[in-house]
């Protein structure tokens, strides 16, 4: 008794490893936009169609099969049918519509297939492929050969590749020069504009009442502090002057951080001498 429940165990495990997706009544038709009779083959999945189908620039091929699992028509969990450029090898799948009864239906027509597929020369190789979950073995099954026939008078369409990831030639930076000095007529122009400001700016101090004789108490009473920040401001003026000729912006920051402490320090003692001397009724 156990050896015979031995043996149905083992015989309804090989039934189950050997079960497999499998499609019957299959056929493919051509139909044109137009609206002529369709040209319909039936083939099986033992029995591909030997000769190719043609599919014009207007026409529709259409699939139908039924799905079965074991024998029994059943509904997969994916069903499609693939096209496949021979040369390339690049593949287009197209879902079948399943009903719980099994039967499938797909419809492809030129505009769908992408435009490789158009500019192969070879026919397009249509096979099914079915499979779902459980144990049972999907199927792959080639079933016929497609043979595009594109329309003379429409235009060759064309394909460009795209972009992946890899390699690309070697690019050759190409920097803009550098900004250039304005003409020197120009600048000498608004130099000897600047220089002529000079006189101009003493003779108006002495129309205005300037008292030159606080210079000598100024540098009396902190000649270090009032020497330091002139000559700061000079500085200033000359490390602008250095970046306005050969300079670059790295070379004038740190020096003109610099001279702008030692600007702040120096003006601070003597602008402070000098506000004493103000509150003390000096003018």
């Amino acid at each position: 008794m156990r050896f015979t429940q031995a043996l149905l165990l083992l015989a309804a495990g090989a039934a189950q490893a050997a079960s497999s997706w499998s499609f019957d009544d299959a056929s493919v038709s051509v139909a044109a936009k137009k609206g002529s009779d369709a040209i319909k083959e039936k083939f099986s999945q033992k029995a591909p169609l030997t000769k190719p189908v043609g599919l014009g620039s207007t026409d529709t091929v259409k699939i139908i099969l039924t799905a079965k699992e074991d024998g029994k028509a059943k509904r997969p969990h994916q069903a499609f049918v693939t096209i496949k450029e021979q040369e390339t090898g690049l593949e287009a799948p197209f879902p079948l519509t399943v009903k719980d009864t099994g039967k499938a239906v797909v419809q492809i027509s030129q505009k769908d297939l992408p435009v490789q597929f158009l500019l192969s020369p070879k026919p397009l190789k249509a096979s099914v492929v079915i499979g779902s979950f459980g144990e049972a073995r999907a199927v792959n099954t080639p079933v016929f050969d497609i043979e595009l026939q594109t329309d003379p008078n429409a235009p060759v369409p064309k394909y460009e590749a795209p972009v992946r990831y890899g390699k690309k030639p070697e690019i050759h930076h190409i920097f803009r020069p550098g900004p250039q000095s304005p003409p020197k007529v120009i600048s000498l122009f608004f130099a000897l504009a600047v220089a002529a400001m000079v006189p101009v700016l003493f003779i108006s101090w002495l129309l205005l009442g300037a008292n030159v004789n606080h210079l000598t108490k100024a540098l009396g009473a902190a000649p270090l502090s009032h020497v330091t920040f002139f000559g700061s401001i000079v500085a200033m003026e000359g490390v602008f002057f250095m970046y306005y000729t050969s300079w670059n912006l790295f070379q004038v920051l740190p020096v003109a951080g610099v001279v702008g402490v030692v600007t702040v320090l120096s003006g601070t003692k003597a602008l402070g001498e000098v506000q004493s001397r103000r509150l003390a009724g000096e003018r």
